[in-house]
């Protein structure tokens, strides 16, 4: 641990702007959706995106399964779905928390509300403490509304926190 007051560096790590999304997971019968800020771009060639998903998580599992994930990029002006995907999903046909979602070429879910999407398989895992870093592979991707340049959810716009030094709640 740094010689910094946790407090201190949580104020601090906070401020690196995150998208929030909802990852999309799936291994056989078994589907997911789980609230997400940790993603980014990491290579253009083969264009590869960046997930964290912690361990001990539901997705992380699916995602090691079943060899893909999806990345659903919300609007900003609706964060409400996110509360409901900070735990795992309850699946009632092509429903996540009666969300609905599409198979996408992988299988893994696709959020139709979503107004974008990218579609990854796993090109490498990597074990980060706490937490797996998934590279993936972008196999799909789209906009799901007739705008292309939607405002897109970010951390800021909710009260949610994540990251920092571990809490008592992750």
């Amino acid at each position: 641990m740094p010689d910094v007051a946790p407090e201190t560096l949580n104020r601090v790590l906070w401020k690196i702007p995150n998208v929030l999304c909802l990852i999309g997971s799936r291994a056989g019968d078994e589907w997911n959706g789980m609230t997400q800020s940790w993603v980014t771009q990491v290579s253009m060639e083969p264009v590869l995106v960046a997930i964290s998903v912690d361990a001990s998580a539901v997705t992380n599992r699916l995602i090691k399964e079943g060899g893909s994930f999806t990345v659903n990029l919300w609007d900003r002006a609706d964060t409400r779905p996110f509360v409901k995907f900070s735990k795992p999903a309850t699946k009632d046909g092509m429903t996540l928390n009666g969300r609905p979602v599409r198979e996408g070429v992988t299988g893994a879910p696709i959020f139709d509300e979503a107004v974008a999407f990218i579609e990854c398989t796993v090109w490498q895992t990597i074990e980060c403490g706490t937490h797996d870093l998934f590279l993936g592979e972008v196999v799909d991707a789209g906009f799901q509304t007739e705008e292309d340049e939607p405002e897109i959810a970010r951390m800021e716009d909710t009260r949610m926190k994540y990251g920092g030094v571990k809490r008592g709640g992750h």
